[in-house]
């Protein structure tokens, strides 16, 4: 799904070899059915028939576990919360920001699951699941919901069941009484999205009431002026689908006319697109370019809208980006986002986890060998962090530890094993069942990862997990026979809606204006039509996709890995110094004066005694010192940023043991100043029990109620650190403290640490922890139904072991037999850091104060947090592996007390820009800000 969903489904289709002309027939768009399954490399065994067959039969259970939950909790709410056991309703819960645009009160995991009950054999259950949406679901709603959302979960759910719908209705034995109703709905659904196309350029404003369109008093939308080209340029499909059902032209035409724009304004000289455009003007505003968040399936629905519709512009289009997209973004196997202006400079030194849906659309592409490095990256990572986090940096550190149960990995998984046959990627799917199971499963369904680094779970079920995940991982496994119809005969959309591929020869009525032409010279050797040879696909050597994986074996596990980083190996052999690095930085060393200097940056004395940065490009002593004083300036950017983090303690985690949770409630808290420090000493295990008083503030009246036990205490009325002595003078051995202001929650407040009360607390020897009021109601709630709960205090989560396992067997036994470093840059004074934040105000200013000799560790040490990492440069950068394992030894020293610091660096006030300074190097300042931003 793109940023404001998800990274999608893609053809579901045999794939095109590597590098290899198209197998798609463009005057039909239907594939060439070739037979790359039956191509396999002898690097895995192959998996017996059984064992697919069993790890098939365990999805269907997986997805009965989240379906049936959802239909007994949530139903007819959009989507399940399974921490809490019951829906999630727009306007009840607190409020997530955009994530809740997603949310129209239509039902939205039922309508996103119905053709996935199809493709899982489901048929009975997807004729009950039609029933229900025809008699329930209400578009009517006044509520302001994404266009983009709607368009691939509501709009594509809808299309997706018709398709399927028909085709039981063909075959004589289910849907009989179906007339054609979801199309009913999804064209009533598509005129109510019309009204958002009503702007001078034909993008869509992002957001739209369903009752009351756009601009009215009461729509409360149609103010913005700004779109990401994901959500303007992920529509043709469903659109061109719902006039090709139907016969209204309309959808079609609005949707490529918004397509047509984007192209129209892509920058020229890169044939790249940015991330966010402004609807009315057409104009760039944030002018980074990848292959994630923001962008991802607009390049997928280009290729797409050229298999469905049989449109040749799609598809050079799609091979123009494309060919971009390898020389610019793809650093093999990274992708890393760039300038569309400057596209040899890399914007970010970070990942987002959407871009894993794209080595699925390089099979489709036939560009197989990177699809095969990225993934193989991609699963490293997983297998360090059991997820993919939504962001992570260039050495594989956790940048944003969410996950939210994507589905992308599991997609381009599918589509390798569809590409190559080769049996690794069905341990790879064998992986991503035993995780989920691991660390995702709670007794109502699958929680999403609040922090991969600990395993607390976040109180969150997105309806895409239906729609994707599962209906992969079922394909992944399952043999042609084990499918009721040819999945060959449709298209994936990005949500993984079915979409037949009949359409591209029905209702053409769609006047088509080929806006690729006339802009740009293609090269003729991208646009091959003819159908391909698929014994060209691993060229003479069955073990071609493992001697393509094999190097990227350990990449995970270096913070340096050679081939990842481009050093500039050349000058090192020549004896020159590596570019300074922004955390060795000292004001007062003239050498790294000099350096700057070089590099094109000033020190600009102010009036204040403060000294400012600022980098002026055409100063510098070559392009290659140009390019090393931005990267100074980035890292610089990224040091304060980080800094800023840091303020902020690990989170903690409250694992809930006792049956029936046996681990798998894992919920996110905060820790304490005082007391056990959970991040050097073994967890702590009890039951719990609630303290009297509640408060903790006296001496308590039940101390053999909480004598060897973990008390529970409601926050208020004194300090912790006077409610954490009370609790230990009574035995506790440990202490949980529960926020007293109703409804709160990690979800929507950021976690702190419990202060001490100004005294020496070193008498405090029990670990002490936080939970907001809604992660502490889940405890609370378990006492009162199963009286006798067990938890465990750590760090981070525990996996499930042998002794959870066994209780669990012998519970589930008993019941049948019952019932049948801181970061520190020495300076002498502080200085400001110029990054243009916009047009007026192009100064941001990174004030680090001076610290005494006692306070200062070695100019090279920087923080574990990995935020620092080593950026990769287009074409030359960073350092050499003796340095990068000097970091490594520092990171782990440095991970003993981290904890304790508190950063040097703070942001201050903005100051108007220096014009002169500044006047020709706007373009290279704007991707800093995409950094400073840093939001998906």
């Amino acid at each position: 799904m793109s940023e404001a969903g998800e990274g999608g489904g893609r053809v579901a289709g045999s794939p095109l070899p590597r590098r290899a002309p198209w197998s798609l027939v463009a005057a039909t768009a239907t594939l060439c059915l070739v037979s790359a399954t039956s191509v396999w490399t002898a690097g895995a065994a192959p998996m017996s028939r059984e064992e697919k067959q069993k790890l098939g039969n365990q999805v269907l259970e997986m997805f009965d576990h989240a379906y049936g939950n959802y239909m007994e909790h949530a139903y007819p709410a959009d989507e399940l919360m399974p921490l809490t056991c019951r829906g999630r309703v727009r306007g009840q819960e607190p409020s997530r920001g955009d994530v809740d645009d997603a949310l129209g009160k239509f039902s939205l995991t039922l309508i996103d699951s119905l053709d996935t009950l199809v493709v899982l054999n489901k048929t009975k259950e997807f004729e009950d699941a039609v029933r229900k949406v025809l008699r329930d679901v209400n578009l009517d709603n006044d509520v302001v919901v994404s266009v983009f959302e709607t368009n691939i979960r509501v709009l594509g759910g809808l299309l997706g069941g018709h398709s399927l719908a028909i085709m039981l209705r063909e075959k004589g034995e289910y849907m009989q009484w179906y007339n054609d109703e979801l199309l009913q709905m999804a064209k009533q659904l598509g005129y109510k999205l019309l009204p958002a196309f009503n702007t001078t350029s034909g993008l869509p404003y992002p957001r739209i009431n369903l009752k009351f369109g756009i601009r009215k008093p009461e729509a409360r939308t149609g103010t913005e002026t700004d779109t990401c080209t994901a959500c303007a340029g992920t529509l043709i499909l469903e659109f061109a689908a719902l006039s090709r059902f139907t016969g209204a032209t309309i959808f079609e035409e609005y949707a490529r006319k918004a397509l047509d724009f984007l192209w129209e304004k892509r920058q020229r000289s890169s044939n790249l697109v940015g991330v966010t455009i402004n609807i009315h003007t057409g104009d760039w505003v944030r002018k980074d370019s990848g292959v994630g968040a923001g962008i991802d399936s607009y390049y997928e629905y280009l290729l797409k809208a050229y298999v469905l519709l049989g449109d040749d512009s799609f598809l050079e289009r799609f091979n123009t980006h494309y060919d971009a997209i390898m020389r610019y973004i793809s650093q093999p196997p990274l992708l890393l986002d760039v300038h569309i202006h400057k596209p040899m400079l890399n914007a970010r030194t970070w990942m987002d986890a959407l871009l894993a849906f794209f080595p699925g659309l390089q099979v489709l592409k036939g560009d197989i060998r990177p699809a095969i490095e990225t993934h193989e990256m991609l699963y490293q990572v997983i297998k360090k962090h059991n997820f993919l986090p939504e962001a992570f940096t260039t050495d594989f550190r956790v940048h944003w530890a969410q996950h939210p149960l994507r589905p992308e990995f599991a997609e381009s998984t599918y589509f390798l094993y569809k590409a190559t046959g080769d049996p690794y990627y069905l341990e790879v799917g064998k992986t991503l069942i035993e995780n989920l199971n691991k660390y995702a499963r709670v007794p109502c369904g699958f929680a999403a990862m609040k922090d991969v680094r600990t395993g607390s779970h976040e109180d969150r079920m997105d309806s895409f997990f239906l729609a994707e995940m599962f209906k992969y991982l079922y394909l992944l496994f399952a043999d042609k026979e084990d499918i009721i119809f040819d999945i060959e005969d449709y298209i994936f959309t990005t949500e993984a809606h079915l979409l037949p591929l009949w359409l591209s020869t029905t209702n053409q009525n769609i006047s088509k204006k080929n806006t690729t032409s006339e802009y740009t010279e293609l090269d003729d050797s991208n646009f091959d039509w003819t159908c391909p040879n698929t014994q060209i696909l691993f060229p003479n050597d069955p073990l071609y996709a493992q001697s393509i994986r094999e190097p990227l074996k350990n990449v995970v596990d270096k913070s340096c890995p050679r081939g990842i980083i481009r050093v500039r190996e050349e000058s090192f052999r020549s004896g020159a110094k590596p570019p300074l690095r922004a955390r060795d930085f000292m004001a007062t060393n003239p050498e790294h004066l000099e350096i700057l200097k070089k590099m094109g940056v000033s020190l600009i004395h102010l009036k204040d005694g403060r000294v400012q940065l600022v980098q002026h490009a055409i100063q510098a002593a070559s392009s290659i010192d140009a390019e090393d004083g931005l990267r100074f300036m980035q890292e610089m950017i990224e040091l304060s940023s980080q800094q800023q983090k840091e303020q902020q303690l690990p989170p903690r985690a409250v694992q809930i043991v006792s049956h029936p949770f046996f681990g798998r409630v894992v919920l996110t808290a905060g820790p304490a100043q005082f007391g056990l420090d959970l991040s050097k000493h073994k967890e702590t295990r009890g039951f719990v029990a609630s303290s009297k008083p509640y408060n903790g503030c006296s001496e308590l009246t039940n101390p053999e109620a909480v004598m060897g036990k973990i008390a529970l205490i409601q926050r208020g009325q004194c300090m912790f650190a006077e409610k954490a002595r009370n609790i230990q003078n009574a035995g506790a051995i440990g202490g949980i403290v529960i926020d007293d202001n109703e409804g709160s929650s990690s979800d929507t407040a950021p976690l702190f640490q419990m202060a001490g009360d100004g005294k020496d607390t070193d008498d405090i020897k029990i670990p002490m922890l936080f939970l907001f009021s809604k992660e502490g109601s889940i405890i609370l709630d378990a006492i009162r139904e199963h009286e006798e709960v067990e938890v465990l205090l750590s760090d981070k989560a525990r996996d499930r072991d042998a002794e959870m396992e066994s209780e669990e067997q012998t519970s589930s036994e008993n019941d049948s037999q019952n019932q049948s470093a801181e970061q520190v840059i020495s300076l002498s004074q502080t200085f400001d850091l110029v990054d243009q934040e916009s047009p007026d105000e192009s100064s941001v200013h990174s004030h680090l104060e001076p610290t005494s000799p006692a306070e200062t560790p070695d100019a090279t040490s920087i923080s574990p947090s990995g935020e620092t990492s080593n950026p990769t440069e287009s074409h030359e950068t960073t350092s050499l592996d003796g340095e990068c394992t000097d970091i490594d030894n520092q990171l782990e020293e440095q991970s003993e007390t981290e904890e304790d610091s508190s950063p040097n660096v703070s942001w201050g006030k903005k100051v108007q820009p220096i014009d002169s300074i500044l006047a020709d190097w706007n373009e290279d300042i704007e991707a800093f800000e995409m950094m400073e931003k840093d939001e998906l």
